[in-house]
């Protein structure tokens, strides 16, 4: 069966798309690592012997990048309703992180450790559809950040891939209310057209 002109345009963009060539180059799975190399750059978010909870990490591209940046003595817990190739000093957790189940295997691998930073680059299937896809997307920011405020350490930093629409004025009220600091980026890495910013919530209260 013939490719429609929007999947074979959408083909193009990706072969030519710088990121994706880097990422190739680099060995990373996916150009969304230079979002989060981005982010730490900018917000000094990484740093030796952190303990990061990672949400929506297949197929493991933050990941990486977190597990390069931590150093041996750093603790990465990655999680994802899909499977994810095994990276180096990172443990994953394959299951649904809203269950008792998968929840109570995150604490396990915490092991009372102080959770530095939750980072969640999470998105639903999308339909093209907003009526859908936009209030799909915000259930599972809100989930992130429900986690957040179960398991990060007083000063603690959360950070999450946000789609602008309806319900975005609230969430970002809402993280205001329990961080002393909350910053909106649109890293060059994000796709001009996409409504996708990341939200970086520093300095968490309890």
């Amino acid at each position: 069966m013939a490719r429609s002109k929007t999947s074979a345009d959408w083909l193009k963009e990706h072969i030519d798309d710088i990121y994706v060539q880097k990422a190739q180059q680099d060995g990373y799975r996916t150009r969304a690592s230079y979002k989060l190399i981005e982010l730490d750059e900018r917000d000094q978010l990484l740093r030796s012997g952190m303990t990061v909870i990672d949400l929506g990490s297949a197929p493991g591209g933050w990941s990486q990048v977190v597990a390069q940046r931590l150093g041996d003595k750093g603790l990465v817990i990655a999680s994802d309703i899909l499977p994810m190739d095994a990276i180096a000093d990172v443990t994953f957790i394959q299951g649904d992180f809203t269950t008792d189940e998968v929840f109570d295997e995150l604490l396990t691998a915490i092991n009372d450790r102080p959770v530095d930073l939750v980072i969640s680059d999470m998105a639903p299937n999308m339909s093209g559809m907003a009526s859908i896809d936009q209030p799909g997307a915000m259930y599972l920011v809100e989930l992130a950040l429900d986690m957040a405020r179960q398991v990060l350490k007083p000063n603690g930093t959360f950070v999450a891939k946000v789609f602008q629409g309806e319900g975005f004025d609230e969430y970002l009220t809402d993280v205001r209310s329990s961080f002393t600091k909350v910053l909106i980026r649109k890293p060059k890495a994000s796709r001009p057209r996409s409504r996708e910013v990341y939200i970086v919530g520093k300095g968490f209260r309890p």
